[in-house]
């Protein structure tokens, strides 16, 4: 009977596979901003290796290393993506028949110790709304972001995605097209949003970009992009006076508040894009001993 003889594997070329998996992902449908996660996770990786003098591969002793000091150093909930990035990339290549077996398969994540995730309070909310006040276009745009996020909990990508076709004022919804893992959904708001929406929408008329379909022009001529959305909210954060923020506190918030308001977790998970109620404690675990309280005035249990 012959021997069987071991199959010699060339050096992988990631650039190329790079190349090729970002292709994949976007046959998948996978949103830019989580093409741009999971590539970049790979290519800090292979930057690691190639400053402390490893060959870039996909190793599972190699990866352990990485993610060891990378814990050392950053979050633990950036250290995740970034090696579930690396893993996701190592099966991509063993489908793809570069590797005849994924040596990560099974390796386990880092534990994220769990934290409170806070919300604005009422109070700061209102700072923020107010902090949009004006005449110019600007101000008029970035009021109608921000009550859009606080009321929609729409993600920063999302928002981003807006056409002004996806708007309907008289119905009070926008169409997000494609939320994360690709699924759309129709989005609710009030009248003050739509408020905002509409006086945004007059100052838009009389901008050089008027006939673009994108929803958000900035004011220098060009439209609104992923960090000009973020740029623009943190701007009105600081000029509220608000500490700490980022961009999906407004996510939480909007989640506080509708369970607040006695809002039912099914239709939190249908505005939000959720498909699973571990999301809900997730970003409610701030608010739910304030909740507690108020539920707990509310039964008045003690009259006996």
């Amino acid at each position: 009977m012959p021997a069987t003889v071991a199959r010699l594997t060339p050096p992988l070329d990631f650039e190329a596979l790079l190349r090729s998996w970002k292709i994949a992902l976007r046959s998948e449908r996978k949103s830019e901003s989580t093409i741009h996660s999971y590539t970049t996770g790979v290519r800090v990786y292979l930057r690691w290796c190639e400053a402390n003098g490893h060959e870039p591969a996909l190793d599972r002793q190699l990866v352990r290393a990485w993610t060891a000091e990378l814990l050392e150093t950053g979050q633990p909930s950036s250290v995740v993506a970034r090696q579930l990035a690396v893993r996701r990339f190592s099966a991509f290549v063993v489908d793809e028949g570069e590797l005849d077996s994924d040596p990560l398969l099974g390796l386990k994540l880092p534990k994220i110790p769990q934290k409170v995730l806070e919300a604005l309070s009422e109070a700061e909310a209102r700072s923020l709304v107010a902090a949009c006040s004006g005449p110019e276009f600007r101000d008029r745009r970035d009021e109608a972001i921000v009550r859009l996020m606080l009321e929609t909990g729409l993600r920063r990508a999302e928002v981003c995605a807006l056409k002004v076709g996806d708007l309907n004022l008289d119905q009070q919804i926008a169409l997000v097209r494609s939320g994360k893992g690709g699924k759309g959904r129709i989005v609710p708001f009030g009248i003050q949003t739509t408020r905002a929406l509409d006086r945004y929408l007059r100052a838009r008329r009389s901008h050089r970009l008027a006939d673009v379909p994108d929803l958000w022009l900035g004011d220098r001529g060009r439209t609104l992009g992923y960090d000009g959305v973020r740029f623009a909210v943190q701007y009105r954060a600081d000029l509220a006076g608000l500490k700490d923020f980022h961009l999906h506190k407004l996510r939480r918030t909007m989640a506080c508040r509708w369970l607040a308001a006695n809002g039912s977790e099914q239709g939190l998970m249908a505005v939000a894009g959720w498909t699973s109620h571990a999301m809900i404690a997730r970003y409610t675990n701030a608010s739910a001993a304030e909740r507690a309280a108020a539920e707990s005035r509310r039964l008045n249990l003690g009259e006996l």
